[in-house]
């Protein structure tokens, strides 16, 4: 399920993850395994999730984790919202940190710091 709730590629300078679908407790921990593999030696990572469809507590706590190890190690994350849409929505529900969020990947690559 993983192969098709994720997807890797890169935009500038950074790694972009593309996640898709549902992100749930039911493939959360799969998509971290995945994430995580793959991004031990990205500087900069862009977590896309204009398509999720709907985002729980389970992946509101992935994001949280991925972003918070990688800033534990140096390393700088944002996260591509769209305008609308369940991720955006859930996250703000959440309180998640507004200045790691960004309406699409433009923004979202020119909030890094240099």
């Amino acid at each position: 399920m993983t192969d098709e709730s994720v997807s890797f590629s890169t935009f500038g300078d950074a790694e972009l993850v593309s996640l898709t679908g549902e992100i749930d407790l039911a493939n959360a921990p799969e998509i971290g395994r995945a994430i995580v593999r793959r991004l031990q030696s990205a500087g900069k990572v862009l977590i896309d999730l204009t398509t999720v469809s709907f985002l729980d507590s389970a992946g509101v706590r992935l994001l949280d984790a991925l972003v918070g190890d990688l800033q534990d190690h140096g390393k700088q994350a944002r996260l591509v919202v769209g305008e609308r849409g369940p991720a955006r929505m859930t996250l703000k529900l959440c309180a998640f940190r507004e200045d790691l969020m960004a309406t699409d990947l433009t923004k979202a690559a020119a909030g890094f710091k240099l």
